[in-house]
C-alpha cells in the first residue's frame, strides 16, 4: 500500500504533540528555567592530544557571581562514563584526548559571567602529536591512548566460513574496491542541554534529553556516588536525537554543579560546542573483494572494515558488530572472510547514529553488486535476485532468524515500480541540454532491529486505570520527534475501542515509568506493541469483571469503549451505525463525569453502562495496575550481536547531474518497506521521509571535516545538511504489511530503515548518468564535473 493520507483512511492520525510544536508552545527540556537558577559551562581542551601539567582555578573561584568551579578532584564517584565502556572522563585528570574533552566546569549567575570564569581558569598543557587517522593509531610506534590496550584497538570482529581463497580462484569475475564514508553529524535542532535541580528532600531532578533515562540515572549515580533512587531523570520531549544523545553529554556537569551550588543549574551547548563535543557517525574505510561464478552467483566475499571511533569508545564496538553483520547484505554467500577493527584516535568521538553502522556497510555491499552486474552485462536488479538469500536461509551471521517473505516482497514491488522501470530510458526527459545527465539506481537491504544476541535488551511497560478514570500507559521510551506518543494512542484506541480523551500516556520519567529499555535500534514500537498485547488481557479482564459486578450484566456481554464499558452489541451498533436494541433494564441517563453506574442513551443512541471513573473506585488503586517485563527477541544461536527480527527495504532513486557544475540532484525516490502492519501511517511516512533526507545528506553533502584532529567544520554554516531546495520533489513510500500467520512480534520499528539504502541507490543512478563509479561519500562535485568544451549537439544552445 502506498502510504499517504487518502490511502490511510481513519488511520491517518494527527499527532497529539503536533499543535504545540508548530505553534512553539511545547516546552522542550532546554526551554525549562527556574527562579534562582545559575548557568553552567564546560571548559574544553584546545588540543586534540596533550598532557595536563597543572590546573589553577583560584581566579575563577574568586570572581563575583561564580558559584562553583569543578575539576576532576571534585567528582565524588566514578570519574568516567559510557553506556558500554565507561572510558570517557567526566573531567580529564592528566591527559586530554580530543578537542572536546572536558577539563573543568563552572556555574555562575549569568551565561556571560560563566564564560568569563572559564577564561580565568589557567591550564598548562604539554602538547603531544595527535593520532589523526586510524593508520597513525595502528602504527606499531603509536602511543596507547588508553590503558586498556594493547594498542589502540577498541574492538575486533570476524566472520569466516567456507574457503574464500579457493573460491576466489574458481571465480569468473572478481571486483575489488575500497569505500569511504564520512563523519556525519546528527544535526538535531535542540542541542545538548537541560536543567538540573537539587530538591529539598535531597534528591536530584535531571531534566535532560536522552534516549534512555534509566541508563542516564545509573551512570549519574555512579559519578555522584549515590543510589539511583536519589536521582529522577525526566527525558522527554526531545528536539531530535538520531542516536546522538544516547550517551551522556552535559548531564554529569549539570548534576555535579547543581549539587555543589545547591541551586538549579541550566546547561545548554551552543551549536559550536555541540559540533566540537558531540558524537558523530563513525567514518569507515571498507575494503571489499567479491567474486562470482560464470552464472553470476556470488562465490566469495572478503571484507576489511576500519572504523574511526575517535577518542572514546561510546558504542563503537556494537556499531562495528552491526557493520560486520550487514556488510554481507541480504545475500547467500557460501565463502566469507570478514574482519573489522574499531580504532581509537584523537579525532572527534564517534558513536551511535541512525542505522548504527548499517549505512556504511550497505553502501559498500550494494556498490559491489552494481559493479558485478555491470561486468556480467546483466540488469542489476536481476543480478540481485539471483543472489538473494532464500526465505528460510539463516541470517548473515549464519544465525537463525524469524522467517518472513519480506525480502522477496520488496524486490518484487520495486521491480514493478514505475520509477525503477525508468532506468530503461533514463534520458527520456525532453529538452535537456547535453551537460545534464539523468540516471536511475536502486538498492536493497535487510536491517536488524534490537540490540542483538548477548546484549541485555530489556523491555516492559505498565497499564493501569488511574485515579482520574483514564487508561494510563507508561513506558520508559522517549519522544524525540518520531511520533511515539501518537503511535501509542493508536494502539490503545485500537485495543480498547476507547477515545483519545480516555487515555493518559506517560513516557520519559524514571519516577513514573517502568524500565522499558532504550529508545533505540528501531525497537520501541515493537516493544510497546508486545507489552500492550501482554497487558491488555489481565487489564480488560479486571475492567469487565468490575463492570459486570456493578451492572449485573455478564462480562462476556461487555466490551470496553469510549468513556467506559459498554454492552458489546451496543458498541458494535455504534461503530457500524446500525440501530441499537433498547436496553433490557432502564437506568438513569449517563453522565460521563458522575461516578455511578449508568445505562442510558447518548443523543438517542447507545452509551457506556459504566464509566471508567466509576470503575476505578472499585478496590484499591494497586488493583488496577498491571506490569510486564520481558526481553527483546533474539536469535537462539550463540552469535553475539546477531539479530532475530529484520526489516527489509528496496529503494530506487532518479538523479540528475549537471556535468558543468558537478551538482547531483535527487529528483525522485521510492522506498518499499516490509515491516509488518503499519500502526501509524503518518508516523511511518514521516520516519521514512526523514531517514531519506538524512541519507541524502550522508550521500551528497555532509561531512564534519577534520584536519590534524581538529574540526575544520565548526558550525552549521559550513556543514551542509539538505534544505528544502535540495530535497527530492517526489518521494513515495510503499509499505508491505504482511507477516507470517501467528507472528507474535507485530509491527517492526522503521526508525532506521529509511536511511540505510538510499546512498547506494543514488551513486548507482549517478553512475548510470555519468559513467562514474563512486567510492567516497559525500560525493564530490569535482568528480562529476566535465570540461567546458563538451561538444554540443547541433541546434542546442547554452541558454
Amino acid at each position: 500500500m502506498l502510504i499517504h493520507r487518502e490511502n490511510s483512511g481513519k488511520r491517518w492520525h494527527l499527532r497529539p504533540d503536533g499543535a504545540g510544536k508548530v505553534t512553539g508552545q511545547l516546552q522542550y527540556l532546554t526551554d525549562m528555567s527556574l527562579p534562582d537558577m545559575v548557568y553552567g559551562r564546560v571548559l574544553r581542551s584546545p588540543y586534540p592530544y596533550a598532557r595536563i601539567l597543572s590546573i589553577h582555578t583560584e581566579e575563577a573561584e574568586s570572581m563575583e557571581g561564580v558559584h562553583a568551579v569543578l575539576t576532576a578532584k571534585d567528582v565524588p564517584g566514578l570519574n568516567r562514563f559510557g553506556i558500554a565502556t565507561p572510558d570517557q572522563p567526566v573531567f580529564c585528570e592528566d591527559v586530554v584526548r580530543y578537542v572536546g574533552d572536558a577539563v573543568a566546569a563552572v556555574a555562575a549567575d549569568t551565561p556571560e559571567r560563566a564564560a568569563l570564569a572559564l577564561e580565568a581558569i589557567r591550564v598548562s598543557y604539554e602538547e603531544l602529536v595527535p593520532l589523526d587517522s586510524t593508520d597513525a593509531a595502528l602504527a606499531p610506534e603509536a602511543p596507547e591512548l588508553h590503558e586498556h590496550g594493547p594498542g589502540n584497538v577498541l574492538h575486533r570482529t570476524e566472520i569466516k566460513r567456507g574457503n574464500v581463497e579457493e573460491a576466489f580462484a574458481a571465480c569468473e569475475h572478481v571486483v575489488t574496491e575500497t569505500y569511504y564514508t564520512p563523519r556525519q553529524m546528527h544535526a538535531y535542532m535542540e542541542t545538548e542541554g537541560g536543567l538540573f535541580v537539587p530538591e529539598r528532600d535531597g534528591r536530584l531532578h535531571v531534566y535532560a534529553a536522552t534516549q534512555h533515562g534509566y541508563k542516564d540515572r545509573m551512570q549519574l549515580a555512579r559519578i555522584i556516588g549515590c543510589s539511583e533512587e536519589d536521582i529522577r531523570v525526566v527525558s522527554s520531549p526531545i528536539g531530535g536525537s538520531f542516536g546522538g544523545k544516547d550517551e551522556l553529554n552535559v548531564q554529569p556537569y549539570g548534576a555535579l554543579l547543581a549539587l555543589r551550588c545547591g541551586r538549579p543549574v541550566k546547561m545548554h551547548n551552543s551549536r559550536k560546542e555541540s559540533v566540537r563535543a558531540g558524537l558523530k557517525r563513525h567514518p569507515m574505510k571498507i575494503e571489499m573483494q567479491t567474486g562470482i561464478s560464470p552464472e553470476g552467483m556470488i562465490l566469495a566475499h572478503k571484507v576489511r572494515i576500519t572504523a574511526d571511533t575517535g577518542a572514546y569508545a561510546t558504542l563503537g564496538a556494537p556499531v562495528l558488530n552491526f557493520a560486520t553483520e550487514h556488510c554481507l547484505g541480504p545475500y547467500a554467500i557460501p565463502n566469507v572472510d570478514v574482519e573489522g577493527v574499531s580504532v581509537y584516535t584523537n579525532n572527534g568521538v564517534s558513536g551511535e547514529f541512525r542505522g548504527f553502522g548499517g549505512n556504511q556497510a550497505i553502501f559498500a555491499m550494494e556498490g559491489q553488486m552494481d559493479r558485478l552486474a555491470a561486468i556480467m552485462n546483466m540488469d542489476p536488479w536481476e543480478f540481485r535476485r539471483r543472489n538473494l538469500r532464500a526465505k528460510t536461509d539463516p541470517g548473515p551471521l549464519n544465525q537463525r532468524i524469524l522467517v518472513t517473505d519480506g525480502l522477496a516482497q520488496v524486490w518484487e514491488a520495486m521491480d514493478r515500480s514505475e520509477l525503477w522501470q525508468k532506468r530503461l530510458r533514463p534520458q527520456a526527459a525532453a529538452n535537456l541540454p547535453p551537460w545534464i545527465k539523468r540516471g536511475v539506481g536502486a538498492a536493497i537491504a535487510m536491517h536488524g532491529a534490537g540490540l542483538g544476541y548477548g546484549i541485555p535488551d530489556p523491555a516492559g511497560g505498565r497499564l493501569s486505570l488511574n485515579a482520574s478514570g483514564r487508561i494510563e500507559a507508561a513506558f520508559g521510551y522517549e519522544e524525540f520527534g518520531q511520533g511515539l506518543v501518537a503511535t501509542l494512542e493508536i494502539m490503545l484506541c485500537d485495543l480498547f475501542q476507547c477515545s483519545r480523551s480516555d487515555l493518559s500516556i506517560i513516557i520519559g520519567d524514571t519516577d513514573k515509568v517502568p524500565h522499558s529499555g532504550s529508545s533505540t535500534a528501531s525497537r520501541s514500537t515493537t516493544m510497546a506493541w508486545m507489552a500492550l498485547q501482554r497487558l491488555q488481557v489481565p487489564f480488560r479482564a479486571r475492567v469487565l469483571e468490575a463492570a459486570s459486578g456493578l451492572s449485573g450484566i455478564p462480562k462476556d456481554e461487555l466490551a470496553t469503549g469510549p468513556g467506559g464499558v459498554w454492552r458489546a452489541k451496543d458498541l458494535a451498533c455504534m461503530e457500524d451505525g446500525s440501530e441499537a436494541e433498547k436496553p433490557e433494564t432502564e437506568f438513569p441517563e449517563i453522565t460521563r463525569n458522575e461516578d455511578k453506574v449508568r445505562v442510558g442513551t447518548r443523543s438517542g443512541g447507545p452509551a457506556a453502562i459504566v464509566s471508567y471513573q466509576a470503575l476505578v473506585q472499585q478496590g484499591e488503586p494497586e488493583d488496577w495496575v498491571f506490569d510486564t517485563h520481558f526481553e527483546y527477541p533474539t536469535t537462539p544461536d550463540n552469535v553475539v550481536g546477531g539479530h532475530y527480527l529484520y526489516t527489509y527495504a528496496a529503494v530506487a532513486a532518479e538523479v540528475e547531474v549537471n556535468t558543468l557544475t558537478g551538482e547531483a540532484r535527487l529528483l525522485d525516490t521510492r522506498h518499499v518497506v516490509a515491516a509488518g502492519p503499519v500502526i501509524n501511517p503518518m508516523g511511518f511516512l514521516g520516519q521514512i521521509e526523514g531517514g531519506s533526507v538524512m541519507a541524502l545528506g550522508f550521500t551528497l553533502t555532509e561531512d564534519a571535516v577534520m584536519k590534524d584532529s581538529r574540526y575544520v567544520t565548526t558550525n552549521l554554516d559550513t556543514y551542509l545538511i539538505p534544505t528544502i531546495r535540495d530535497i527530492h520533489a517526489s518521494l513515495e513510500v510503499e509499505a508491505i504489511e504482511d507477516l507470517p500467520e501467528g507472528d507474535p512480534y507485530g509491527p517492526r520499528g522503521i526508525g532506521e530503515i529509511g536511511s540505510v539504502a538510499l546512498a547506494p541507490a543514488i551513486t548507482a543512478a549517478i553512475h548510470q548518468a555519468t559513467g562514474e563509479w563512486l567510492t567516497r561519500l559525500p560525493v564530490s562535485r569535482e568528480q562529476l564535473m566535465r570540461p567546458l568544451d563538451v561538444p554540443l549537439e547541433e541546434g542546442v544552445s547554452h541558454g
